[in-house]
């Protein structure tokens, strides 16, 4: 064999089966209403699901059904973050009608709806917060948010899933 030639090495994992713990799956669907371009707080409505669900510890995971809006956790004490984040991604993805958005083909559905596309891209659609103490473990000024990129008002569905 030649000085430089390798070998793969074969690397063998061992499993021990231990006794699972019981987990419990618990799921809900909200309907989160929009008026156009912005950020809905739910923090609340989050918070309610895990506390009706009496889970002291686990993990809440929020989805959003939807690819022209995104999620994202966020202050939530001055609504001038709010009205900044929604003005900084208008700036930064404007609507196809911008001169600067013309290579831009997919524009049958509005001036709106690719830019909107963009945006989920560069956001998420699922987050995922530790429950600790029976509540989220958010930090003080956190709050959940649904961040509507359409103009016009919408009816988002949002998926919760808690696991303990």
């Amino acid at each position: 064999m030649s000085e430089h030639s390798t070998m793969a090495k074969t690397t063998h994992w061992v499993f021990t089966s231990l006794p699972m713990p019981y987990i419990d799956l618990m799921n809900q669907q909200l309907t989160l209403p929009t008026h156009g371009q912005g950020l809905y707080e739910f923090t609340d409505q989050v918070q309610a699901f895990v506390h009706g669900a009496s889970v002291e510890t686990g993990l809440c995971t929020i989805f959003v059904q939807h690819t022209s809006c995104s999620l994202i956790i966020q202050e939530n004490a001055d609504p001038e973050v709010q009205a900044d984040l929604k003005e900084f991604f208008g700036r930064l993805v404007p609507p196809t009608s911008d001169p600067s958005m013309r290579y831009i083909t997919h524009t049958y559905e509005g001036p709106d709806d690719m830019p909107a596309h963009i945006k989920a891209a560069l956001t998420q659609t699922s987050i995922s917060i530790p429950v600790s103490g029976g509540r989220l473990a958010l930090g003080t000024w956190q709050g959940i948010y649904l961040f509507e990129h359409r103009d016009r008002p919408h009816n988002r569905k949002v998926v919760l899933h808690l696991g303990s």
